[in-house]
């Protein structure tokens, strides 16, 4: 067998090993009931939840609470199937938390709390157009 051939099978041999380990390591994204399921289910993997912040009748964010150190915090979230669930984060509040369009929370639940792992925000952009509204001076 020439050395060519042999490289070539050992290329595509990792090719396989990082496909099937990168596929191992993706996980789903789901609602709060689904993921509660799963937790009392036995399954322990990393999940995806997508809302946003709970909030009151005027809009304002509700349900924050950070740690006496100010080192983790715990928030309200509000899933897409509107499922509110209390979600306690194990790092300081990111900036531009409580601006944020959307989050997404990463991680599982232990006992009756999401433990998210990672936030991911989509805060609101600086280039969205917005409505001017035009004075007319008689």
């Amino acid at each position: 067998m020439k050395k060519s051939h042999l490289y070539g099978i050992v290329v595509i041999g990792l090719a396989i090993v990082i496909i099937i380990s990168t596929a191992g390591d993706a996980s789903t994204y789901v609602g709060f009931g689904e993921a509660k399921q799963m937790a009392l289910s036995g399954n322990d993997e990393k999940i995806h939840v997508v809302g946003q912040l709970a909030t009151d009748s005027q809009g304002e964010v509700v349900g924050i609470e950070p740690s006496a150190d100010k080192l983790s915090f715990s928030f309200q979230m509000v899933d897409l199937n509107q499922h509110q669930q209390q979600v306690f984060y194990k790092e300081p509040m990111p900036t531009d938390f409580l601006r944020s369009e959307q989050i997404v929370v990463i991680g599982s639940y232990h006992n009756d709390t999401f433990v998210a792992d990672k936030i991911l925000m989509k805060c609101p952009s600086k280039y969205q157009e917005q409505e001017l509204e035009a004075e007319v001076v008689d």
